[in-house]
């Protein structure tokens, strides 16, 4: 892996992967739905979509798609609440072809107004259909209540009356505004040649824009002392579940151990959750337990599709497994299953390009380092059951408990006198 700098101020990191003919070409943008101001959430997303209407040289959608497609190359842009991302994963032979499509959409854009208030319908239709898919939409209402009155509490689609309320002149002061050298970074990997490939970055990436201050946000400083609950009516067959915990930022050095605890309590099909509450108990359909994680501050977060007629004591059962972690701790032989499952998913996914250039891309924009994936899992394979046992007790208390329910629920009562560890 080599990183370096354009003149302009933009980072480069190469990463050669000779095993494989594929090559990735990642370009991220520090931007996402934190940064944005009350009035113009979804912003960034909005301004992501349009990115792929066309430009002076690919004047529609289907030019670009074209193009791409012609080769069998997969892409995709994203936006998440800190940065925003765009990828072509293409046959090595075209690496030159994705830097150039990428720069294009990325400096060349024609934004036109009637691409715009075009893309206002499919934006909202977005909205709808998340509406409709409970399992998806709690974690974005725990957030919600978890991080309220800061702007990590807003979902990265924004709210319909912003959405219809985008001008050009908007959204053309927002690209103005965070897309220059500086704020942005590209990060190829896989099979190159790194002469020619630093000569194609420059090319197409080296051009004398102008740089202006970084991105910035308003950092989450939480005194949390109660639990937060939020039930979001909704008739529905099965009720969908997300608990949040409140935990330390992407550069705390317990992320990792959170991580592994993570894992344990339902990160795979014989975790503590998927066992005890889907396989003995029959309470629920899918639970499972992830980290999402932010530069000052994240979140343990489980995710439960749920028994309605049996809510009260499946909510009861999560919560009798965190106790247990508390209080009892993890085995030894959990531990290192654990860290296993977490050495062997990254081994299998550093066969993928598009992986490759992700991290990197990802650790530098946001961390400011590059560590590899070999140092990560070294990292993880240090990690004691004593370190476990200690983050347990740190972050499963009950005043750091954020519940967002989606069913046929209507009254708070019954759920607020279960919500204590």
């Amino acid at each position: 892996m080599k990183k370096y700098k354009l003149k302009n101020g933009l980072q480069v990191i190469l990463t050669p992967q000779k095993e494989t003919k594929a090559v990735t070409a990642l370009v991220l943008v520090g931007v996402g739905s934190r940064h944005e101001p009350k009035n113009i959430t979804g912003m960034s997303h909005f301004l992501e979509h349009m990115l792929f209407k066309g430009t002076k040289d690919r004047p529609t959608t289907l030019a670009l798609s074209r193009e791409l497609d012609s080769v069998g190359a997969e892409y995709n842009f994203f936006t998440t609440k800190d940065h925003t991302g765009f990828y072509v994963k293409i046959n090595s032979e075209h690496l030159e072809l994705a830097l150039d499509v990428l720069s294009d959409v990325i400096f060349n854009s024609k934004l036109e107004e009637k691409e715009i208030n075009r893309e206002k319908g499919t934006i909202i239709e977005e909205m709808n259909m998340y509406d409709d898919v409970p399992m998806a939409w709690t974690e974005v209402l725990m957030e919600e209540i978890m991080y309220k009155g800061n702007s990590l509490m807003h979902d990265q689609l924004g709210s319909k009356e912003n959405v219809r309320s985008v001008t050009r002149s908007k959204m053309l002061n927002y690209k103005d505004k965070y897309y220059f050298p500086k704020n942005m970074l590209v990060s190829v990997a896989g099979n190159m040649e790194q002469k020619d490939i630093r000569k194609m970055v420059e090319r197409y990436f080296g051009n004398n824009l102008k740089n202006k201050s970084k991105a910035k946000f308003d950092k989450v400083n939480l005194k949390q002392n109660k639990p937060n609950l939020l039930l979001k009516y909704k008739k529905t067959e099965q009720a969908h579940l997300s608990l949040g915990f409140i935990s330390p930022g992407d550069r705390d050095k317990d992320i990792s151990i959170i991580s592994l605890m993570s894992i344990i309590l339902g990160g795979f099909a014989s975790s503590r959750l998927f066992i005890n509450i889907r396989e003995r108990q029959g309470l629920c359909y899918y639970i499972s337990s992830s980290l999402n994680v932010y530069e000052e501050i994240g979140n343990l977060n489980i995710r439960a599709g749920l028994d309605k007629d049996r809510i009260i004591p499946a909510v009861e059962s999560i919560f009798n497994e965190i106790r247990k972690i508390k209080k009892n701790g993890v085995t030894k032989e959990e531990l290192n299953r654990a860290k296993e499952y977490f050495k062997g998913k990254i081994i299998l996914h550093l066969e993928d390009s598009s992986f490759v250039a992700g991290w990197y891309g990802r650790e530098q924009l946001l961390n400011k380092k590059t560590k590899t994936p070999e140092q990560k899992i070294a990292e993880i394979m240090k990690i004691t059951k004593k370190d476990v046992d200690r983050v347990a007790k740190k972050i499963f208390q009950t005043k750091n408990i954020n519940l967002a329910l989606i069913g046929p629920f209507k009254s708070e009562k019954e759920f607020l006198k279960i919500l204590k560890i």
